[in-house]
């Protein structure tokens, strides 16, 4: 709890009603996603030097739940269909995807992760994990959990 004077601002000249916890957070989760946004083009290049950053997160998705329609894409990541389809040509020059005829809806196109786009994929994923891993191997394991699991409770709100 922070301590506020008459005038209802915060002792430290903060802003009036200002909770330090929230401002605590808005601070680290700012320097978090700066930092993520940089490793994200990182880790893109690695997977590919022509790649930008958003397409890392594009390969993960596919890796992860499989092929999908180009529609479904666009809204996990809340972009239009023109920037998908935009980021999935650029994938699909390099090889790293494929579409595919949908076995459900033979109308509908599948775009599905290719081996060699599997591949350079993983390498970098576990190259990445290994840089957590050593980050933080200072960390009790239980603490590890508990940020994955706060950090799951957080964006499981932003998806509902």
């Amino acid at each position: 709890m922070h301590n506020t004077g008459a005038d209802g601002m915060a002792a430290d000249g903060g802003q009036p009603g200002a909770d330090h916890a929230f401002l605590s957070l808005e601070r680290e989760l700012t320097v978090f996603l700066r930092r993520a946004r940089a490793s994200s083009g990182e880790l893109a290049r690695e997977v590919h030097p022509d790649l930008e950053s958003a397409a890392y997160g594009l390969l993960l998705r596919l890796a992860d739940a499989g092929a999908q329609r180009a529609t479904e894409l666009a809204g996990f990541f809340g972009v239009g269909k023109a920037t998908m389809s935009r980021q999935l040509h650029t994938l699909e020059k390099l090889g790293l995807v494929a579409r595919e005829p949908d076995p459900a809806d033979g109308r509908a196109v599948l775009v599905r992760i290719t081996d060699e786009g599997r591949t350079r994929f993983s390498r970098v994923r576990d190259a990445r994990r290994a840089r957590y891993a050593r980050r933080l191997a200072s960390w009790d394991r239980a603490e590890v959990a508990e940020l994955a699991r706060l950090l799951h409770r957080l964006n499981e709100g932003d998806e509902a």
